[in-house]
């Protein structure tokens, strides 16, 4: 069951709010932003979805001033012959900041539909909470908390949940900052899906950024991701897909 792993798709969806603070103004209260990347292997929840090849991403948001927002996000992926080439995952969800907490979190809920158009067998969608932590231990950090749930887990007909946190923060005036994740995903009915005979796995990131002063919203980032799957038996490119490995990204926001 390992293999089917490989069909789980996308990056959590970016919040209609990260985008809405610098997005040009449009009628009826609607701001609209959106990001650019390309990357060396596209991962999701720890798991390659391109054979640990690279991949070209693209997504964007469309917000309303009520915290109401719609996005689309999608990338090019490869789980073996005879698989889609293409995700594109729509989201719909509110974002909101809760004024009467000190810290101001952001909570941002939503349902994102992992969707491959050639194979609609394999969509599932995924309900979401997010809140987001501005400044937690030094100015410009931000920590990222999220759950999300489905009883359709990469459309294998059952149950599953996934926590995750994330940080980031900068290293001074510098451009360069750290980033580092933790996440646990359980399935409820491993009988009709396990992670190699297993019914949870852990998934972690660790690595740097680097921000282009020169160009607006431009990013680097340079992280190590992987899994604690057990890999004992299992085929060098199965290995591959879930094991530690270093991963270049290059994005652009606007």
């Amino acid at each position: 069951m390992l293999k089917k792993l490989l069909a789980v798709t996308a990056f959590t969806v970016t919040s209609g709010a990260a985008f809405a603070e610098d997005a040009p103004a449009l009628p009826f209260g609607l701001s609209f932003g959106g990001s650019v990347a390309v990357t060396t292997d596209y991962r999701f929840r720890g798991v390659t979805q391109t054979q640990n090849d690279p991949a070209v991403q693209a997504g964007f948001t469309l917000s309303h001033k009520s915290g109401l927002y719609f996005g689309l996000w999608g990338s090019n992926v490869n789980f073996g012959s005879g698989t889609p080439s293409l995700e594109l995952d729509p989201s719909l969800g509110y974002a909101t900041t809760l004024e009467n907490f000190s810290s101001k979190p952001i909570l941002d809920v939503g349902v994102v539909y992992y969707n491959y158009p050639s194979a609609s067998d394999l969509n599932w969608a995924e309900l979401y909470g997010k809140l987001t932590f501005a400044n937690v231990v030094t100015s410009g950090d931000s920590l990222l908390t999220n759950i999300n749930y489905t009883n359709n887990y990469v459309a294998a007909d059952t149950s599953s949940w996934n926590v995750n946190a994330g940080y980031s923060m900068p290293f001074g005036a510098s451009g360069f900052g750290g980033v580092a994740g933790l996440g646990y995903t359980v399935v409820d009915d491993k009988n009709k899906y396990a992670f190699n005979s297993d019914d949870h796995y852990m998934d972690w990131k660790v690595g740097v950024t680097y921000g282009f002063k020169s160009i607006s919203g431009a990013t680097a980032e340079l992280a190590a991701i992987g899994t604690n799957m057990d890999t004992d038996g299992a085929y060098d490119a199965t290995s591959r897909a879930v094991e530690t490995g270093a991963v270049f990204t290059l994005s652009k926001t606007f």
